[in-house]
């Protein structure tokens, strides 16, 4: 009899250690599925970079984590993507800041006529400001690494070289590039990208404000002939890659590590790659027969003074709603100073 119990008791720690194991295992080799939601279309370099962080992620947590990238606005328009994210309608997305205006007020920042002249630099600023200040606006979601185009510049159908000559020109432009061109004593015409080529084409706009690899992927090059480096006034656009925060809780530590460890590699990816952006569209307007007009030093200083009301209303704004905008702003400044040369 006792025998028997022994047996059965035996058998009894051997099934339950079997099922312990098996379900280690099973926990082990869990598989994590998220989809991307990319409004760039697929063979657009940027979205090319983020399906290499997609590939990568999986690589490095051998398949543990996979990760589908929709491209081309396939999962919603890009004004929704945050929202989508933040609800678990996509559980990761790439979008722009611009397109959600008064969401993140203090991020704003990055966006303002700073005196932008590289693309890199500007990316790696991003991703300091967000480490520094941290900014609740951002809190809803696991910020993957933010990220920026290159300057802003004047596009145009003749050439200047003077503040003066910019007066009453009819300059295409969007959202904060408005008040920019307003403030340099053009008139601005608003008009999405899309319209930009029929505009300039049929004489509705005489030159637009954008990044010049922007210039070259909608092919304005035919119809603007001479790209004003006015650096000094030049703007930028943020770009969030960000997860659902709950899908990114229910990752594992080790997991989350990984994911971690390689974000912080995309921030230089990322960087290099919206250089190539930039030197892509700067060489394909040179093929065409494109002119670069370099402001002189001074010159460039009296773009960069009609800046400063624009700055300065950025920091009343963010102080009304008690955020360190003054702060965030002067961050910004003395990191281009020091870095953007």
């Amino acid at each position: 009899m006792k025998r028997g119990v022994f047996a059965a008791i035996s058998l009894g720690i051997f099934v339950c250690l079997l099922l312990l194991g098996f379900s280690d295992s099973y926990a082990a080799e869990k598989v994590y599925s998220f989809k991307f939601a990319q409004f760039m279309p697929s063979e657009h370099i940027i979205t090319m970079n983020t399906q290499e962080w997609c590939k990568e992620v999986e690589r490095r947590t051998n398949g543990r984590v996979k990760v589908t990238l929709y491209p081309g606005s396939t999962m919603m328009p890009v004004q929704q993507t945050y929202d989508s994210v933040t609800k678990g309608i996509a559980d990761m997305g790439f979008g722009i800041f611009a397109y959600h205006r008064g969401r993140f007020p203090l991020t704003e920042v990055i966006d303002l006529p700073l005196g932008y002249k590289k693309a890199s630099v500007a990316t790696r600023m991003i991703n300091e400001y967000y480490k520094k200040f941290n900014p609740k606006e951002l809190a809803d979601t696991k910020v993957l690494w933010l990220s920026t185009h290159g300057p802003g510049i004047l596009s145009l159908k003749k050439p200047i070289n003077r503040l003066e000559d910019i007066k009453g020109l009819k300059v295409r432009c969007s959202g904060l590039g408005t008040k920019i061109v307003t403030a340099l004593g053009a008139a601005p015409v608003s008009l999405p990208i899309t319209d930009a080529y029929d505009a300039l084409s049929k004489g509705v706009a005489e030159g637009l404000l954008l990044d010049i690899g922007g210039v070259h992927n909608y092919s304005l090059g035919d119809v603007v002939k001479y790209h004003v480096e006015n650096f000094g006034s030049a703007y930028v656009t943020g770009f969030y890659a960000v997860m659902n925060k709950d899908k990114w809780k229910g990752l594992p530590p080790d997991l989350q590590k990984i994911i971690d460890t390689i974000n912080a590699e995309w921030i230089e990816k990322a960087a290099a790659v919206w250089d190539q952006w930039d030197a892509n569209g700067r060489e394909a307007m040179k093929k065409k027969g494109n002119t670069f007009i370099r402001l002189s030093k001074e010159e460039d200083a009296r773009w960069a003074e009609k800046m400063k009301p624009i700055l300065a209303e950025y920091v009343q704004t963010t102080k009304s709603k008690g955020l360190p905008g003054d702060q965030a702003l002067q961050f910004c400044l003395d990191y281009l100073k020091k870095n953007d040369k």
